[in-house]
């Protein structure tokens, strides 16, 4: 399984919001390029990037702390927050970033996602943030009606690269992940899952790879920066080499 260290940025800095709320924001970083090499610096393979204004103005508003990471590593990003039209997608996937992550046109442009795949295989994520198993968009702020299994497998022919499953009252709130929900998603749909919202210890972490789904890996954000769990150890859990990180400094 991959860890995905979370970068969301809020008016250039990195932040994390409680349970989705953008009032309930706590800012741990002001250089976000600079917390992007200390991630990458630490032996992480990917990063999770997220506009969080561009989320709710529906266009990317982060683009300068974006373009600031991009060039800071080498390290694939995968970036999700306002990117709701073909135009967005080719600009950012030119500009150097991995994958594209794609919520609210997930569920109101199915059909642009799925062209959208199809035309850049392997570079387009679906984001599939809930609440009581139902989808949320526009910054989960509004909620679709949508089932999470229903959305997901409506993308299982498009070549999709991910599924990244987030439940929203769990996101930033140090409360363990729904584990229960993620599993079944991923023992549902072909597509990856990669599991997002609660992570808040090592356990979290054993339990998402023990839990008996094919996951892809885990998206890790507060956890990360407060110290409840250390990056070393973190990443040799998910790599199944939790021995040999036995005695570092952020063992746990």
């Amino acid at each position: 399984m991959i860890l995905y260290p979370a970068i969301d940025l809020k008016d250039g800095h990195c932040v994390r919001l409680y349970k989705g709320r953008m009032d309930r924001a706590t800012v741990f970083s002001d250089d976000p390029a600079a917390q992007a090499r200390a991630f990458a610096d630490a032996g992480c393979e990917w990063l999770h990037l997220v506009d969080l204004n561009g989320a709710f103005a529906g266009k990317p508003v982060n683009g300068a702390a974006v373009e600031a990471i991009l060039a800071a590593t080498g390290v694939p990003v995968q970036l999700g927050g306002g990117i709701r039209d073909m135009a967005t997608i080719e600009a950012w996937l030119s500009r150097g970033v991995a994958r594209v992550i794609l919520g609210t046109i997930a569920v109101e442009s199915p059909d642009l996602t799925r062209d959208a795949a199809r035309a850049f295989p392997g570079r387009v994520a679906v984001g599939i943030d809930a609440r009581g198993g139902r989808v949320a968009t526009r910054g989960w702020a509004r909620d679709s009606g949508v089932t999470v299994t229903d959305l997901a497998r409506s993308f299982e022919d498009a070549g999709v690269a991910a599924v990244i499953y987030t439940d929203i009252n769990r996101d930033g709130a140090m409360s363990g992940p729904n584990i229960a929900a993620t599993a079944a998603l991923a023992n549902a749909v072909s597509i990856p899952v990669i599991a997002s919202g609660g992570v808040s210890s090592l356990d979290d972490l054993r339990a998402l790879k023990s839990c008996g789904a094919p996951l892809d890996g885990v998206i890790s954000g507060r956890a990360l920066y407060d110290g409840a769990i250390g990056l070393g150890q973190a990443l040799a859990v998910l790599k199944g080499d939790e021995g040999a990180a036995r005695g570092r400094p952020d063992a746990g």
